[in-house]
């Protein structure tokens, strides 16, 4: 492995030390524009995009040049043929002339002609800008300026860019001064998906017309007019194969919501920001709920309105980024622009009139010298309490904790949803976001981007209602929440507060020199998260029954707070990619990754973890602390062939070596073809994926309350390299194994109109999952293990259907969904020897239950679909999107019968948004999130066996399951275990931007 790096290193050393050279050499006759185009990338670094039934049609070219450059060979290819092209980075596209839109500009002859291109005031970098007749030529730097020498005798400057509509101005030569030529490019939305994307391949970049690989494409447009709040909350209601969930009431998993691409959790996707890994959360998910034992990045954390777009590779890609990316990639790429800044102001309310949020974001961006560019964003923002609690029954209440009914009447007629908070926390943040980069010359320049999110969210536990406490504790604990007798005692609501800290960055260095792309970068992030538990207490007694931490100011003066500790997590990622076009079908990449990380667990204080510890939430204790770390070295080796013009094959192998589990060695194959002059692609990718586990899963340990069948359990995790753990015959985990299989099949018969299918087939072997509690005769623990195989199989769909006139406006249909096949275990369950050994009462415990099965894989939606219409008309823009939620399954381990699960129903939300631009500068967007107040609702069911069906037909055992299950109707909405989506209802949210 040391090797491979060091001939990378020297790899780079060689192809910084050589020269660039653009000029060629052609004589051809009366040959096809193909020819021309293999030709130029014979000689040269340059590669092209291109429809066939196009470039078929151009008639047979002449053409005799020495030492000429790319843009001269493509001016005279081209000027008699109805196609233009546009350069971005190295990338030639080939695409039919659009109309012009001409004006007339006085320019002198023999003058310098500059000026700045932008679109919606936003500088557009890598515009072709050519004048004519003289095809003098040049692109836009990333502050979208350019300078051009204009030749007497030329009479237009014509300016084109991918994705956007070509436009000509006229110039007259009158003068001798030098001026100024701007233009403003409107967007093409027909030729969208000629966009090159990033993802998918580390040699030759593709567009996502031409990827043999499943990659959606999502602008900052689409992500702010779903109206939700957070960036991962928009991805719920635009990727169908996306999803995430906020629990009711789980401590610390309320900082960050779990969520998962293609039902495999947040640790087998990717997140990458410009390309460049993001550091995982130090938060791993412990509760009962969906991502049980997972971590992953803190997506939430990013400012949508820092987002430039988003590409989310649906497919396997450990073998070209390494270990976390099983299930898919998301690279979130930045905004670049220097001018036309905005600021936003937002507000929000949900229907029952809590829930208020207010927010304001800046967005701003400037040129750094004369080549440099800076973009940055402040985002803040307070989202305030949205309660959901159940009604309690006195009856119920009574029966369940054993105490009369007076006790638990006089409770309800002063809280009759038993005091309990859950929903949605109060949640303040601040977010700020830096991109920035500035040629050093023209064949080298250097980037960066930053970022610092701080975020404090305040939940709450469940209510302790009096009758919970032995009367004896009550004078105690009526000194505290009462007027100091035990009549006065109406219990408390223990609150969590976490504090969380992300940060990220990136510095790299990129340069072309012969054809060869090489970029080195370091990047850096962490994350930290400290908690706070207040209104609770330590109830631990001394040998003599007196509480230790009674109320006295002399000895302890925050006697009801506790600071129970914290996690964190940082890395530090170098990377070295080096690529090139070889042959005019031929491109390569190499490249190698070292990467540290470091996952420190913190101590609480003594009174957080001592005895019984702090109620609700018990601290880190010394022994269970520490900081951990470890490092691993990648490398990989990527090769594209273009085998015709139609047929492409695309490999890639990688090796890993870490310090602490070994090495690993993955692959990767994937090809597309397209027939019918490019309006069907056969596309599909074979590989083999590997995921670390991580340092989280490795070394936690802990105690702590968690809701089980109705009451609150303090339960032990036991870390993977503890005593405890070699004692009791846990297993050192090992990495998770996958295969990946991946076939689709676009159509695109016309220009306006598109559809995709990808079928896909994931297998996971030992899966590391956070097992339920095994008792060895001392006491339930906890621990993580690789304790399955999975298999998960589905169905993606993407349709799409542009520009159907309307009136003054246009429309467009789009509809999306993801089904799913199968996702379960994958034959029988592997328990430690040490849990299958043992015997007598302890015998047949497993530590993969029916709950941990519902956790992992029936709790996601079955299928989802979205189907959404939006219509534009001059200043006015509407949409209209109805996201259909497939059921979910939740087999309770804890319902009395072995035979029942819980169902929620299918459900449709539908958003409707409104966006109005009131001025150049001003507009307004409202929008309606859940028109119709839709909330999942659940139904327990049998699965067909006599005693399951005796319990369901019987409406008291049928009630007493159900108050098991939301304990007692505390959770009569959401149940402890989350569902498809949010358990909120209607939403109101209300935006004012105003661009600079």
């Amino acid at each position: 492995m040391k090797l491979v790096v060091i001939f990378l290193f020297a790899a780079a050393l060689h192809v910084s030390a050589n020269g660039f050279g653009q000029k060629i050499t052609i004589s051809k006759k009366n040959v096809s524009l193909e020819k021309v185009f293999k030709e130029i990338r014979k000689q040269s670094d340059y590669f092209f995009i291109y429809s066939n039934q196009n470039v078929e049609k151009a008639t047979k070219v002449n053409i005799d040049v020495k030492d000429a450059t790319i843009q001269e060979v493509l001016d005279l290819c081209l000027k008699q043929q109805p196609l233009t092209y546009t350069i971005v980075e190295k990338t030639v596209i080939i695409k039919p002339k659009q109309e012009a839109v001409v004006t007339t500009v006085a320019v002198a002859p023999l003058a310098v002609v500059s000026g700045t291109v932008t679109s919606k005031g936003t500088p557009l970098s890598g515009v072709s800008v050519l004048a004519k007749p003289s095809n003098r030529g040049t692109t836009t730097d990333a502050n979208g300026k350019y300078s051009l020498t204009i030749k007497d005798g030329d009479k237009t400057i014509s300016f084109s860019s991918v994705g956007y509509i070509s436009q000509t101005l006229n110039i007259k030569t009158e003068g001798g001064e030098q001026k100024t030529v701007d233009a403003e490019l409107l967007i093409d939305d027909q030729n969208l998906e000629s966009l090159v994307i990033s993802v998918g391949t580390r040699s030759l970049p593709r567009s996502s017309a031409n990827s043999p690989l499943p990659v959606d494409n999502f602008d900052a447009k689409s992500l702010k007019s779903t109206g939700q709040t957070t960036f991962d909350k928009a991805l719920q209601y635009r990727v169908p194969s996306f999803n995430t969930v906020q629990t009711p009431v789980n401590d610390a998993t309320s900082l960050l919501d779990p969520y998962e691409i293609r039902n495999m959790g947040p640790s087998r996707t990717l997140i990458l920001i410009n390309g460049k890994r993001k550091n995982m959360s130090s938060l791993v998910y412990t509760q009962t709920s969906p991502g049980r034992g997972e971590t992953g990045a803190d997506i939430s954390a990013i400012p949508t309105d820092a987002i430039e777009r988003v590409e989310i590779l649906r497919d396997g890609a450990s073998a070209q980024y390494g270990s976390d990316a099983i299930a898919g990639v998301m690279n979130i790429i930045l905004k670049k622009n220097t001018n036309g800044g905005a600021v936003t102001v937002r507000t929000g309310i949900t229907g029952k009139g809590d829930g208020k949020m207010y927010g304001i974001s800046l967005n701003n961006g400037s040129t750094v010298g004369e080549k440099g560019f800076i973009n940055y964003t402040i985002d803040l923002s307070k989202v305030g309490l949205a309660n959901r609690p159940g009604t309690l029954s006195a009856a119920d209440e009574a029966a369940y904790w054993g105490v009369p009914l007076a006790t638990t009447q006089a409770f309800l007629n002063l809280k009759k949803d038993g005091g309990n908070i859950n929903g949605a926390p109060e949640t303040s943040a601040a977010k700020f976001e830096v991109n920035g980069g500035n040629d050093l010359s023209s064949t080298t320049k250097i980037y960066y981007n930053a970022a610092y999110v701080f975020k404090k969210v305040n939940s709450y536990a469940n209510y302790r209602a009096p009758y919970w406490r032995k009367v004896s504790d009550m004078p105690y604990l009526a000194s505290l929440y009462g007027t100091g007798t035990p009549a006065s005692y109406i219990g408390y609501v223990p609150t969590f507060i976490g504090d969380l800290n992300d940060y990220n960055a990136t510095l790299g260095f990129k340069s072309k020199n012969n054809g060869w792309l090489t970029d080195v970068s370091l990047t850096t992030g962490g994350n930290s998260q400290d908690y706070t538990v207040t209104n609770s207490q330590n109830r631990s007694k001394d040998a003599s029954g007196n509480f230790i931490y009674a109320p006295n100011p002399n000895v302890y003066i925050g006697q009801n707070t506790f600071k129970p500790g914290g996690t964190k997590f940082r890395h530090l990622v170098g990377n070295l990619d080096i690529s090139k076009v070889v042959a005019s079908n031929l491109s390569i990449g190499f490249g190698s990754e070292v990467r540290t990380e470091n996952f420190e667990v913190i101590a609480g204080d003594k009174q957080s973890y001592d005895g019984l510890g702090a109620d609700s939430y018990q601290g880190n204790t010394p022994e269970n602390s520490g900081k951990f770390n470890r490092y691993n070295l990648g490398a990989y080796f990527d090769m594209s062939y273009d085998v015709t013009k139609d047929f492409l094959l695309n490999g890639t192998v990688r090796g890993e070596s870490y310090s602490d589990f070994g090495n690993a060695t993955v692959w990767k194959v994937s090809s597309r073809y397209k027939a019918l002059d490019d309006k069907l692609t056969f596309r599909g990718s074979a590989s083999t994926g590997f995921r670390a586990p991580s340092l989280h899963q490795i070394y936690t340990e802990k105690s702590q309350s968690t809701f089980s069948g109705g009451s609150i359990q303090i339960t032990g995790i036991i870390n993977n390299v503890s005593t405890a753990a070699r004692t009791n015959g846990v297993p050192k985990l090992k990495a998770e194994k996958s295969t990946n299989l991946t076939f689709g099949v676009g159509v695109k018969p016309g220009r306006d109109f598109s559809v995709t299918f990808d079928y896909y087939n994931i297998k996971v072997k030992d899966r590391i999952v956070l097992g339920n509690l095994v008792d060895f005769g001392t006491g339930g623990q906890a621990f993580f293990v690789n304790a399955i195989n999975s298999i998960t199989s589905g169905l993606d769909f993407v349709a799409e259907y542009r520009n159907i006139k309307l009136g003054k406006g246009k429309v467009v249909l789009n509809l999306s969904g993801n089904y799913t096949i199968d996702n379960k275990v994958d034959g029988a369950v592997n328990n430690p020897a040490s849990v299958k050994a043992l015997t007598g009462t302890l015998a047949g415990q497993t530590v993969f239950n029916a709950t941990q099965d519902a956790l992992m894989f029936t709790s996601r939606p079955k299928f989802k679909y979205i189907f959404g219409v939006n219509y534009e008309a001059g200043k006015l823009g509407l949409s209209l999107n109805n996201t259909v939620f497939g059921p979910t399954k939740f087999k309770q381990a804890d319902f009395s019968n072995p035979g029942l699960y819980t169902e929620f129903k299918t459900a449709a939300v539908t958003d409707l948004g409104i966006n109005f631009e009131a001025t150049d500068k001003l507009s307004i967007a409202f929008n309606i999130n859940n028109i119709f107040n839709v909330i999942p609702k659940y139904k327990i069911k049998s699965d067909g066996s006599a005693s399951a069906n005796a319990i369901v037909n019987n409406p008291a055992l049928l009630r007493n399951e159900d108050l098991n299950l939301t304990f007692d109707g505390r959770y009569n909405i959401t149940t402890y275990d989350g569902s498809q989506f949010s358990q909120l209802g209607t939403m109101f949210n209300l935006s004012f931007n105003y661009k600079f």
